[in-house]
């Protein structure tokens, strides 16, 4: 359904102004002035079932995120389109060189704690299950992926039996946390986008985020240190074997995107991109340890 037709029904009779946001890799954005007061509007991209997108899980989910003071109000909500209307936060979308600058990973860790103990979300989240539906996709339509992938799945298995030795309590987590989707109004940070948000262990929220916003050693042990007040060998090595776990998984969600998606975007470079980064982590002399430590944690 168009964008004109969707403010139309919503707000008949009003002074609407529509301008596109360049945002974004499933669905389509927008800036929407009524009567002079802005909106985000989202309409959802098509065949996102095939990416495990759940819509009245992410409605859900969004409504805990803004009432944890996280994520932005839900002001509207069409079944017919699917779309979802939400205050506008005037603030900076973030990037990775934003949060190159001192102190980040301090906020960050600030505004997931606040999420992460605000009402639970309405579905469980877990990677190596969505590698699983993804993978089944994949052999389902044919679709390419890069290669190797297949061979590394034996240590997949010992990455789940190494956090699943001793698991941590799940607690609301986003799960794709890319720059983008933190934005920055100048006094705190708010998180948008809950398409794969989900009660998860909240180290892979600290390992995906520092995946990719390209933390270093010494930042990935600054964000876990903010989180829980201390950086011990063992969080820290289930932090590092989360970040390896989101590249898996969202390698097959970038192969799928490449063979489905009508957006003009290089998702096959993505996959490569994130899978150039776990078969290497797979490969790295310290990836026995970091299951020993995990365990012995």
């Amino acid at each position: 359904m168009a964008i004109e037709d969707v403010v139309a029904r919503l707000w008949p009779g009003s002074d609407i102004d529509i301008s596109p946001i360049a945002a974004g890799l499933t669905n389509k954005n927008f800036r929407v002035e009524v009567d002079d007061r802005p909106f985000f509007v989202r309409l959802p991209g098509s065949s996102t079932d095939l990416l495990a997108v759940d819509r009245a899980n992410e409605l859900h989910n969004t409504r805990a995120a803004a009432e944890a003071g996280v994520g932005p109000k839900v002001v509207a909500h069409d079944p017919e389109s699917g779309a979802l209307v939400l205050d506008w936060i005037d603030g900076r979308t973030m990037s990775n060189e934003g949060f190159a600058e001192r102190g980040t990973p301090v906020r960050i860790a600030e505004v997931l704690r606040r999420l992460h103990s605000g009402p639970p979300f309405r579905d469980d989240f877990n990677m190596f299950r969505l590698t699983e539906y993804y993978l089944s996709v994949v052999d389902a339509r044919s679709i390419r992926i890069p290669d190797g992938y297949h061979d590394e799945l034996p240590k997949v298995a010992f990455i789940e039996a190494a956090l699943t030795a001793h698991p941590l309590p799940t607690v609301p987590c986003h799960n794709d946390l890319l720059a983008e989707n933190y934005l920055d109004d100048g006094s705190k940070l708010w998180i948008v986008d809950y398409e794969y948000s989900g009660n998860n262990d909240p180290t892979f929220e600290l390992g995906n985020t520092a995946q990719e916003l390209g933390f270093d050693a010494a930042r990935q042990e600054e964000l876990c240190a903010a989180y829980f007040g201390e950086a011990t060998p063992a969080l820290l090595a289930r932090m590092r074997l989360q970040m390896v776990m989101s590249d898996v998984g969202w390698t097959l969600w970038a192969a799928i995107q490449a063979a489905i998606s009508s957006i003009d975007y290089d998702f096959w470079g993505w996959a490569e991109e994130r899978w150039g980064r776990a078969s290497t982590a797979f490969q790295r002399d310290d990836f026995d340890d970091l299951l020993a430590e995990a365990v012995g944690g």
